[in-house]
This record gives C-alpha cells, structure tokens and sequence, in this order.
C-alpha cells in the first residue's frame, strides 16, 4: 500500500515537471511570435520631410509690368486703375484679376488681359503648393505624381525633338526676334510687341479681297514643326513642357500656350492665349512660345533665390 502511494507520488512529480518545461517553452515562444510581428516591434514610424515650399507668392504681383507690356500689347492703352494717385498711371488692365480658389495658402491664381481692334490676349498664371495627407509620401513626391499625370493628360512625349532648334528656353533673351522672324510665313505683320499692327490687318484684308474675292475663307491650320510641337522642356524649374493648340471657332481662331513646370512641392501653370478675327492671319507659334517660356523662366529664377 506505501509502496503504490510512492509510485503514484512520482508518477505526479514526473507529470508537474513536464507540465512546467511545457509552460516555459510556450511562453517562450509566444514572445519569439509576438516580436516577429511585422511594423509593430522594432520598427520606426517612417515619416517622410515637409514640403520644399511653405507658401506661395502674390500671383497678381508675380509677373512685372515690363513682362506684361510685352506679353499683352494694346493693354498700356488702357485707362488706369481706379483710385490711381496722379504719379501711379499703371493701366488697369497690369494689375490683374486674382483667380477665386478654395483655399489661398494652396493655390492662387492671377489673369491678365489686353484686347485691340483685331483680337484680345489672355495670360493666367496659376501656383498650386501640393501637399501630401500620407506620411509616407513627402509633399515633393506628391508633386511629382501629379505633375507626371498632368504629362500624360496632356499627351507629351517623353523627350524634347532633337532635329531642330527651340525658339527659346526659360532663359531671357534679348528681344522677340523669334516671333517677328516667323510672321512672315504666318501672314501675322512683325511688330516689336507681337500684337497684328491695325494697319497690316487692314492692307492683308484689303489683298485677300482683290485676289481671291472670298475674304472670309480660313486659312488652314498648319500643326507646329517640330521644335514647336509639344515637347517636354529643359532648364525650367525640375520638370517642364509646353503645349501649343490652335483651334478655329466662329469668332475667330486662338492659339493656346500652355507651360508647366515644377520645382519642389509647387506646380505653375502659365496659359498665353492670342485670339484673332480674321481667321486668315494665325497667331504666331514661335512669338508666343517665346515669350511663355521667358516669363516662366523667370518665375522659376524666383523660387530659387
């Protein structure tokens, strides 16, 4: 009888034993598992930096007044600014029209205006700050992303033609020589300011009349040559391109400029615009451009310095 009690004591010995290695094996391993748990343990919440840009510049005061006389010819006729002190005979039409936007701390816009006997031009300038809502993607990375969208939304190839020379870069040149070269083989009169003289319009008109008695036929729209065509930019902020669309409509023909850029977290549009009447005479491709990309190399040069 003491000898089973015996045995069986041992036999609870033996059992309380293994039970005990069992329990610390178990907990050993729960721990290994908890641990393993991937982005829990032992790794750093990754938090990408700020944005290159805190803010934004003035849009109506972004663009000069020398800038503006020469992209809106017919504009320094216009009347001054209401309240204008008698030394201040800036033209109404310099200031510009702040664009409403929803939210100025990330996006302001300005446009400008200037219109004569023979058409109208319109400038805007557009400023966007981007800013992500993940934190794993910066606000200069999120700029990128939807600077490329816009590329592909805008069908731009993926590199600049390498068979001719641009009109221009987003450096400044001297003078528009550019586009007062080709107005000659658009029909558009060369003037200093780009603008069709009235004069030449009338003499054009008068031509058209004598020689082929259909003054109001349309002139067909040749597409840009290459070095015109839509083509991606160098030397204009971190990433650039420039668009150009000339579109018939009943009230004349326009020609549509449009350049974008990014440098850091910030995307500016600059949209140039030049509306005729009398569909015989194309606005000039190369005198628009030209003068696009001087104005958006200078508002490059300003965020960097």
């Amino acid at each position: 009888m003491q000898r089973k009690a015996c045995a069986t004591g041992a036999a609870l010995v033996a059992v309380l034993a293994v039970g005990t290695v069992g329990c610390t094996g178990g907990s050993g391993t729960g721990g290994a598992a908890a641990d393993s748990k991937p982005g829990t343990v032992g790794t750093a919440a990754v938090t990408a930096p700020p944005g290159t840009y805190r803010d934004l510049p003035e849009p109506c005061d972004a663009v000069d007044t020398g800038v503006l006389k020469a992209m809106l010819p017919g504009a320094g006729s216009a009347s001054p600014k209401d309240g204008a002190e008698g030394g201040d005979e800036t033209p109404a039409a310099y200031e510009g029209e702040q664009t409403v936007t929803y939210d100025d701390d990330r996006r302001v816009g300005c446009r400008w205006k200037s219109s004569t006997g023979m058409g109208s031009r319109h400038l805007l300038v557009d400023f966007e700050r981007v800013v992500s809502y993940d934190p794993a993607v910066s606000d200069d990375e999120r700029a990128v992303r939807l600077y490329e969208d816009m590329v592909l939304e805008a069908g731009i190839p993926g590199s600049p033609p390498a068979d001719e020379e641009s009109p221009g870069s987003g450096e400044e040149t001297d003078g528009d020589g550019a586009g007062a070269e080709e107005a000659g083989d658009t029909g558009e009169a060369p003037e200093e300011s780009g603008e069709p003289a009235e004069g030449g319009a009338e003499d054009g008109e008068d031509g058209a009349r004598d020689g082929s008695g259909e003054p109001d036929g349309a002139v067909p729209q040749p597409a840009p040559g290459a070095a015109l065509a839509p083509r991606p930019l160098e030397d204009v902020g971190e990433a650039a391109y420039i668009d150009d669309e000339l579109v018939t409509a009943d009230s004349g023909v326009h020609r549509d400029i449009t350049l974008v850029f990014r440098t850091g977290n910030v995307i500016v549009t600059v949209e140039y615009e030049q509306w005729v009447t009398d569909k015989r005479r194309l606005p000039d491709s190369a005198e628009l451009q030209e003068k696009a990309l001087k104005l958006a190399g200078r508002l490059a040069g300003e965020f960097q310095d």
